[in-house]
């Protein structure tokens, strides 16, 4: 009898602190819930009786010029997106994956078993869908399927300017040119709808938990780009780089008043409607902008202005050519190395003298026998802090800063900047030409290089201003001593007199080695060619071009292979612009 009183109370024990521990279990577990983890389970709460849903700004559009007139040339399309909320989705996956795979097998970007086996309540399963099929998804009834409405980016003008524009990916993000650089200003930033839902998911009117945040839509940009200058600079430069079976091109167009680009064109290109079927991916590069490389003799022009600037020579100026100069022991040759004797600096930049733009460097230095300090830190001033080399334009897409050495650097050496005075021994892109030569025909001023021209508002086109020019180059009178030198380049080597005869038209070749894994290689060079173009003598230069051909392992020339493009385009715009005599 004792032993069973004892067992019953050792029972009552055992129960009571079996009781008091899940009574403490209850109160900690209630602590944590409304106290420690409070905020947490009001939001779950909250959750179970709000619906929230995001509010998609409208990527912005993007427009270029017909004359005075945008078009566009990116464009908005409605689209769907296909969600899925696996966990009630699961119950018809079946059903779901036979509708699918009929109507939008080409539009999935995920795979089914990634989809039903996440732990995620909202899936991207199809991007881009149609009207039709998501039409046709809808009324199929799907459990835990849901549509959103999107946009897909189009192009009316195929793939001109795909280079410059760029394209967006999957996820909505401008990539490379104008819709990576300004994707920012052209996404806009999404909205937030939250409202209060009954039992069934129907949305509520009332309640003081509605939040809306209205989305704002991006901006629609309007480019500096002339649609017909483009155009036509992409035919030449295909055909011209089919003649000659050369694989690589480039060539801007600039307005040299104002810094516009015009045009801007690279060979090969891609269609940015189809980026992801692009197998090289540097031609998403905008070459024009992105590409440093040593642009050679063009840049002669750039010496001997800064040289004429300073009041250090005339184009009437001599110095005794003998084929070469020496410099730090080595030998500068010429490239036509049998023209000998006293000869003019105009004669030398006509011929193209190596001997002549070195001679200019001596003159920035107060010498007519020996490269001075004082002229390579002139020479650099000009090229630094003028013509800006070396450093960002300000452009509104990508670019390469180049490299320019200064004077006082261990590798500023006298010959160095004797290459510099043709275009080697530095690296700058053609964006960079483009200004600087811009500055040299039109006065002296120079425009920061731009490709937005404004922006469309309520289907109004608000330009902005880009007439003030940034600083001065050299003085209006060195400008036009320049003209007139590189008007006599194409007058007595290698013009276009055909053409040239019905304006006023200048120019210059640059023909530079290749380098690479850091040395100057023999079986390749770099064609450049650069000019401008003007009603007549006293009128201001209506256009600049600039245009580049270039193919690994081949020699390329200035003069045979850049010129033509040069040539032609600049016919175009002498009709374009009304500019014949």
């Amino acid at each position: 009898m004792g032993d069973m009183r004892d067992f019953l109370k050792l029972r009552s024990n055992i129960l009571k602190v079996i009781l008091v521990a899940a009574m403490t279990v209850i109160v900690i577990r209630l602590f944590m819930i409304q106290i420690v983890k409070h905020d947490y389970y009001v939001a779950q709460a909250e959750a179970q009786h709000t619906m929230q849903n995001t509010l998609l700004a409208k990527r912005g559009e993007i427009y270029i010029l017909d004359g005075d007139e945008p078009v566009p040339i990116v464009m908005n399309s409605k689209v769907w997106t296909v969600i899925l909320d696996p966990q009630v989705a699961v119950y018809e996956r079946d059903k779901i994956e036979k509708t699918f795979n009929e109507l939008i097998k080409d539009n999935l970007v995920a795979k089914y078993d990634d989809v039903f086996d996440s732990e995620y309540r909202y899936y991207i399963v199809a991007r881009n869908v149609p009207y039709k099929q998501a039409q046709q998804i809808k009324e199929a009834e799907l459990s835990g399927v849901f549509l959103q409405a999107t946009t897909k980016r189009v192009y009316p003008e195929n793939k001109m300017a795909a280079g410059l524009l760029g394209f967006v990916n999957s996820d909505g993000v401008g990539q490379y040119g104008v819709e990576g650089a300004l994707n920012e200003d052209l996404a806009g930033k999404n909205g937030v709808l939250k409202t209060v839902k009954d039992v069934n998911n129907i949305p509520l009117t009332i309640g003081d938990d509605n939040v809306k945040i209205p989305a704002e839509d991006g901006k629609n940009i309007v480019l500096t780009i002339d649609r017909n200058i483009q155009n036509k600079v992409e035919q030449v430069l295909a055909a011209k780089l089919k003649k000659y079976k050369v694989s690589h091109g480039s060539v801007i167009v600039m307005n040299p008043n104002t810094g516009e680009v015009l045009a801007m064109a690279s060979l090969p290109d891609y269609d940015a409607a189809n980026y992801s079927k692009v197998e090289d991916a540097s031609v998403f590069q905008t070459d024009v902008t992105m590409d440093a490389y040593e642009p050679a003799s063009v840049c002669k022009t750039f010496a001997m202005a800064a040289a004429i600037d300073m009041g250090k020579m005339t184009p009437k100026t001599t110095y005794q050519n003998n084929g070469y100069t020496v410099v730090d022991g080595w030998k500068i040759w010429n490239s036509l190395k049998n023209y000998r004797g006293v000869t003019t600096m105009q004669y030398a930049l006509n011929m193209s003298f190596n001997t002549g733009s070195t001679q200019a460097l001596r003159l920035l230095g107060d010498s007519e026998t020996e490269i001075t300090e004082k002229g390579k830190e002139r020479l650099y001033d000009y090229y630094n802090n003028k013509f800006w080399f070396g450093r960002e334009t300000g452009i509104e897409v990508a670019e390469s800063p180049g490299l320019i050495i200064s004077p006082d650097d261990v590798d500023g050496t006298d010959a160095r900047y004797a290459n510099m005075t043709f275009g080697q021994g530095f690296n700058i892109t053609l964006l960079h030409l483009a200004a600087a030569y811009s500055s040299v025909v039109n006065g002296g001023e120079y425009y920061k290089p731009t490709v937005v021209a404004g922006e469309m508002k309520n289907k109004e086109f608000i330009k902005k201003d880009t007439t003030k020019p940034d600083h001065e180059t050299i003085s209006k009178a060195t400008s036009d001593t320049m003209r007139e030198m590189l008007v006599g380049v194409r007058k007595t080597y290698g013009g276009a007199k055909n053409f040239d005869s019905k304006a006023y038209v200048g120019g210059k070749t640059g023909t530079a080695q290749a380098i690479r894994n850091g040395k100057y290689v023999m079986d390749e060079t770099i064609a450049t060619y650069a000019g401008f173009g003007a009603a007549s003598k006293d009128s201001e230069a209506k256009y600049i071009i600039i245009a580049k051909v270039w193919e690994k392992g081949k020699n390329m020339d200035g003069g045979a292979h850049a010129r033509p493009i040069f040539d032609e385009i600049s016919k175009y715009l002498i009709d374009y612009y009304k500019l014949s005599k």
